[in-house]
Parts: C-alpha cells; sequence; structure tokens
C-alpha cells in the first residue's frame, strides 16, 4: 500500500490531554478527580482530603516512570490518568539530573549556561511520550495538574504586562503547552470596583469567593489554549470540559477514515466521558 494510500481525511479524535493551571485551592485537583476512571500519580502529596484512586506517593522520578509502565502494561480498568503537579515533577527531574552529574543546583550542570534546563526538558519529553503511550495503546485521557505564576511579558503589539501560566521552567513550559491539547487556567470570576479615589479593588462574582471558572482560550491575563473550539470560559469541573468537548465536536462531524473504520474515534468519545 503507498503512502498516498493511507492519507487520512477529516478528524481523528483520540482521549484528551489536559493540562489545568491555577493558584492554590481553587479546585484543580478537585476537578481531575472527577475524571472517567481517574487515578492519580501523587508527586507533590496534597490529595488527603481527595476522594481519589491513586499510587503511593512518588519520589522519585524512577517512581514515576515505573508508575507510568504499570498503567501500560498491566490489566485495569482506570481511563484517566492524572498527573499532580507538574512543577512538583520537574522538581524530581532537575534532582535526577544533578544526581547523574554529580552537582547541586540544575544552573551548574555541564558548567552552566542553560545546559542543565536543557536536558531537564529532554527528560520532560521523555516523562510526556511515556504518557502518550497510555493514550494511544490504553485510550486513557491524560491530566496533568500545575501551580500558576505570573510571568512578565512583552508584547509588540500592547507593551509590557503580566500574566499567569504554569509555574515551570520556559523550556518545558513550552513542551508541555505544546503537547497539551488544552491548557486551562482555574480561577475565581472577580470583577474590577473603583472608588472617588480612583483606586481599584477587586469584588468575587458568585458565591463563596467568587465562582470557579476555567479559561480556555489565552488573553492578557493568562496562558490558555485549547484544540477543540470550546467556550472562552466554562465552569471549573469536569462535566463542564467534557460538555464542552463533546459539543465542539459534534458542530464539526468527523469524516470516515481511509482505509481504517471511524471506530477509533467512537472509542475516544467514550474515553472523554
Amino acid at each position: 500500500m503507498s503512502l498516498l494510500e493511507q492519507i487520512h481525511r477529516g478528524k481523528e479524535p483520540g482521549p484528551p490531554r489536559i493540562t489545568l493551571y491555577g493558584c492554590e485551592g481553587v479546585g484543580k485537583s478537585t476537578c481531575g478527580s472527577g475524571a472517567p476512571g481517574a487515578v492519580f500519580i501523587d508527586v507533590e502529596g496534597g490529595l488527603g482530603e481527595i476522594e481519589c484512586a491513586r499510587f503511593p506517593r512518588v519520589k522519585t522520578i524512577e517512581d514515576v516512570f515505573a508508575a507510568l509502565a504499570e498503567l501500560r502494561s498491566t490489566p485495569h480498568d482506570f481511563k484517566s490518568v492524572v498527573i499532580d503537579t507538574a512543577d512538583a515533577l520537574e522538581r524530581f527531574v532537575h534532582s535526577a539530573i544533578c544526581k547523574r552529574h554529580g552537582v547541586d543546583s540544575v544552573e551548574k550542570v555541564l558548567g552552566g549556561y542553560g545546559k542543565g534546563y536543557v536536558e531537564a526538558a529532554n527528560l520532560f519529553e521523555k516523562i510526556l511520550a511515556a504518557l502518550d503511550l497510555l493514550r494511544t495503546e490504553r485510550r486513557m485521557a491524560v491530566i496533568i495538574i500545575a501551580h500558576a505564576k505570573i510571568e512578565k511579558l512583552y508584547d509588540p503589539e500592547h507593551g509590557e504586562y503580566d500574566r499567569y501560566s504554569p509555574r515551570l521552567h520556559k523550556g518545558a513550559c513550552a513542551l508541555l503547552k505544546e503537547w497539551s491539547d488544552a491548557v486551562l487556567f482555574a480561577t475565581r470570576k472577580m470583577r474590577v470596583e473603583r472608588d472617588e479615589r480612583d483606586r481599584g479593588s477587586a469584588k468575587p462574582v458568585g458565591r463563596g469567593g467568587g465562582d470557579r471558572i476555567l479559561r480556555t482560550e489565552s488573553g492578557p491575563a493568562c496562558v490558555a489554549k485549547n484544540r477543540y473550539g470550546m467556550p472562552p470560559e466554562i465552569p471549573l469541573s469536569w462535566d463542564a470540559i467534557f460538555t464542552a468537548i463533546r459539543d465542539a465536536r459534534a458542530k464539526t462531524p468527523t469524516a470516515p477514515l481511509a482505509p481504517q473504520t471511524a471506530a477509533p474515534a467512537a472509542a475516544a468519545t467514550e474515553t472523554v466521558g
């Protein structure tokens, strides 16, 4: 069969790869626990108050790879894997790199000049590749939780301003953003009110300190994206994520694949929800 005969037309949906980040306590891990058949790889140790299935807390990067290999090779009923959190995982990566080179800081690896961060990005990429195997071979959704940081951005059109982004080194952050099908920023809904002295203060919109929402598109306030055509803002819950993906896919039906049938797409839809 020639390469031309193997060309696929239309979409080929698979289980989602989602990065979910935000400030402490907003409900990121709780949202991840709502994914179908979710099992957590507990890197940070903050899951004690969340009802979820989880591996024993991992303590090294080798433990992380062992958990991923177990999910790939051993029969199980889990449908989603949740990494909690990416920034704690990055610390494991840096620790492994430092141990390999016998230094106490990733900035000292191979004499510095960013070489340690390049090596760390390569190891981070291997983790993403292992997660992709779970997605393609076991049809598992992948959710990566991360904390947020405030970074300064220079925009040629709008000048310099601050925005939220995942709390990772820029190399690892770029890899994660490119790999993810959706990067979602979790926050509370606020509005800014000004008084007669032209001072601004943020007021919560909704109950309990402000409605918890996800932003799905980048803007001046945050890094975000999605490949589904989701609404710019949705509630912070797995049901809302699933509904947004399902509705977006329904607007653009998947064309039959050639030469295979469309069965993988049906399986992917089941995996999402």
